[in-house]
């Protein structure tokens, strides 16, 4: 899960410095009294609420099948997820599942209907 933008952030601690209830800034901005709290901690701790790095390295497998995945679904639109997952190892050189071939077709349909 992504972390709220750091623009949010300082929006919902803007409200509650206003002197909006938590309840309502929690209501109107979308998030919980918990990440409220959070934020208003990390504020008088480090002065600051910029959002901590994703921690571990970044993912291989997305990267690269958002990289060749429109370039073979196009070449080979008849193949089945498990053959595309085949394919995908031995041009890439790594090992994806089914599930994550269906999810990144689904993310690449979501591309192409948003252009």
């Amino acid at each position: 899960m992504r972390p709220y933008s750091k623009d949010l952030r300082l929006r919902v601690l803007a409200a509650v410095d206003r002197g909006m209830l938590r309840k309502e800034v929690a209501r109107v901005f979308g998030v919980s009294g918990p990440t409220i709290r959070r934020y208003l901690r990390l504020r008088r701790e480090t002065g600051d609420v910029e959002p901590k790095p994703v921690p571990g390295p970044p993912a291989r497998k997305g990267a690269a099948l958002e990289a060749s995945l429109p370039t073979q679904a196009s070449a080979n639109p008849d193949l089945t997820l498990a053959e595309h997952c085949e394919l995908f190892e031995e041009v890439q050189g790594v090992r994806v599942s089914p599930a994550t071939m269906s999810r990144a077709f689904g993310r690449l349909g979501a591309a192409a209907q948003k252009n």
